[in-house]
């Protein structure tokens, strides 16, 4: 196998990557709404794009990279669909919800968020240099693939380590996937941990700083706010007490993305005082706002928005999507449709639009958010490879529009099978929480107040979203990443061993439990 750029975005690779986005795209869409979870596909399509096209003559590291970049961006679409759309039939099963306008959103979703991959990715992965654990897990997995020797056995060993162990527990429900500690007391939450080789991972691999804040978010969220806002009265129960955290830790999130805009300006104005010129090419710009106008007039033209809700969803796209990486590339976790949650709710603060309106939103940035945040992990394996963002980027696209196609068709096909969503087959829990919200934010003052927190925390280079993470998702995944983090140090002291080892194992356990979790999501689909 050869490691240069002569063969990147290939027919063999295109056909290969199509037909392994159909199975994958598929099996997401069961899994997000059957369990609430998306199986991350990124090294799972990395292993399955070197089984078959390195068996090709003439294959390369960045012809198989592009076709994972492929493989992967139709099981992005699927979730942001699942994520939000079945929160209309939770609401109202009677609703009749038609079929092209819902297509149309999903396709200009898939198009508008690979617009802004191709628009983020040097600020992310070339100036900032995130980590994107996920895409380094699937470049070192590819990398040492080929290799032979004890860097290769660690990661190989680690990786079958951890997918016997999800096997085990997922498949065979012989080890709880959580663990619950009920503290006894109405004024605490009981404190869950996810058992999860990933999480663990995770936590090792986005560094000391924005661990233990997301670690530090979820003691301040469930351990003090919740505890003593309750015995002094704040708050009445744990519902409301939860309702304030969840809006505290959006704001967070939300006001990190502004700021991001806002530091952004400020060096612009810092350079324009030295008298430099910012220049910007009239190549690049013109193809961008007609893609984004596009975008305007067929979700104008297509589905019920007028042109200035369909305005306001498109610039909200711009702003979540930026954020959406930023956070991805720090945490390797997406919270996708709490993107979808925010514009939902601005559209129904200035419109007071109809239900489907509502979730058309919710779903244009969820689906989008979904493409520039998660798929931004293959663009990172990909700056590693050398490969030409272009082509990828290119790759990206004819994955995103035909899993869009392929999850609008999958979604209206198990709405009519299972018989709705919300129920015990199919309960949707992601959709819910986009149904509720679609009711209005609960605590608005709240919500802002962390928005300015984390809009100045941000401002003084403290990741403010790390902090929100942690105090806005549920107990088991912040509590796990900081104790795989404490794992790590304590393991590095004693063992002395490297970085380099380090992250090569943790690629192997993130990697195992993502390649078992898609195979598991086929079974169960089958089954």
């Amino acid at each position: 196998m050869q490691s240069n750029q002569s063969r990147q975005l290939t027919f063999r690779g295109a056909l290969t990557g199509i037909l392994g986005l159909v199975i994958i795209t598929v099996s997401s869409m069961y899994v997000a709404l059957r369990m609430g979870a998306l199986p991350w596909p990124t090294v799972f399509v990395t292993v399955l794009s070197m089984s078959i096209i390195g068996r090709f003559k003439g294959s390369t590291l960045q012809e198989i990279n592009v076709t994972h970049t492929l493989m992967s961006a139709g099981a992005m679409v699927a979730g942001g669909l699942a994520f939000t759309l079945p929160g209309i039939w939770i609401i109202n099963p009677t609703q009749k919800v038609p079929f092209l306008p819902i297509l149309i959103m999903a396709v200009c979703g898939a198009v508008l968020g690979t617009l802004l991959s191709a628009i983020y990715r040097k600020n992310l992965i070339v100036d900032q240099q995130l980590d994107y654990p996920i895409g380094k897990a699937a470049y070192n997995t590819l990398v040492t693939g080929l290799k032979k020797g004890k860097e290769s056995v660690k990661l190989f060993v680690s990786m079958a380590a951890s997918a016997v162990f999800t096997f085990v527990r997922d498949l065979f429900g012989w080890i709880p996937a959580v663990v619950t500690i009920y503290p006894g007391s109405s004024s605490i939450a009981p404190i869950s941990m996810w058992i999860s080789p990933m999480a663990v991972a995770i936590g090792a691999m986005i560094g000391k700083v924005f661990a233990l804040l997301w670690f530090g978010g979820a003691i301040l969220g469930f351990l003090v706010i919740t505890p003593i806002g309750i015995k002094t009265g704040l708050f009445a129960d744990l519902l409301a007490a939860d309702l304030f955290r969840q809006n505290l830790g959006v704001g967070l999130l939300i006001g990190t993305g502004i700021a991001v805009f806002v530091k952004a300006l400020m060096k612009i104005v810092k350079k324009n005082s030295k008298g430099s010129k910012i220049s910007v090419s009239k190549t690049t710009v013109v193809p961008v706002v007609c893609v984004l106008a596009f975008a305007v007039i067929m979700m104008t033209v297509g589905t019920e928005m007028n042109i200035l809700q369909a305005l306001l969803a498109v610039i909200g796209v711009c702003l979540t999507c930026l954020l959406s990486g930023m956070i991805t590339g720090m945490s390797g976790v997406n919270p996708m449709e709490v993107f979808g949650m925010l514009v939902l709710l601005l559209v129904q603060v200035i419109w007071n639009p109809s239900l489907l309106v509502l979730f058309l939103t919710a779903g244009l940035v969820t689906v989008a958010c979904g493409l520039s945040g998660d798929v931004m992990n293959d663009l990172k394996s990909g700056h590693m490879l050398g490969t030409d963002p272009k082509q990828q980027i290119l790759a990206e696209g004819i994955g995103g529009v035909i899993g869009a196609a392929i999850s609008v068709c999958v979604l209206f096909v198990m709405h009519r099978s299972f018989g709705g969503f919300g129920t015990e087959a199919l309960p949707a829990p992601q959709a819910r929480a986009v149904a509720s919200m679609a009711s209005g934010l609960g605590s608005s003052p709240v919500f802002y107040i962390g928005m300015a927190i984390g809009l100045v925390l941000f401002l003084f280079n403290i990741p403010a979203s790390a902090l929100g993470l942690g105090i806005y998702l549920p107990s088991y995944i912040s509590m796990i990443v900081g104790v795989g983090y404490i794992i790590s140090a304590l393991i590095k002291k004693i063992t002395k061993a490297s970085d380099s080892t380090m992250n090569l194992v943790s690629s192997g356990l993130l990697g195992g439990e993502g390649i078992s979790g898609v195979i598991i999501a086929i079974i169960s689909m089958f089954a």
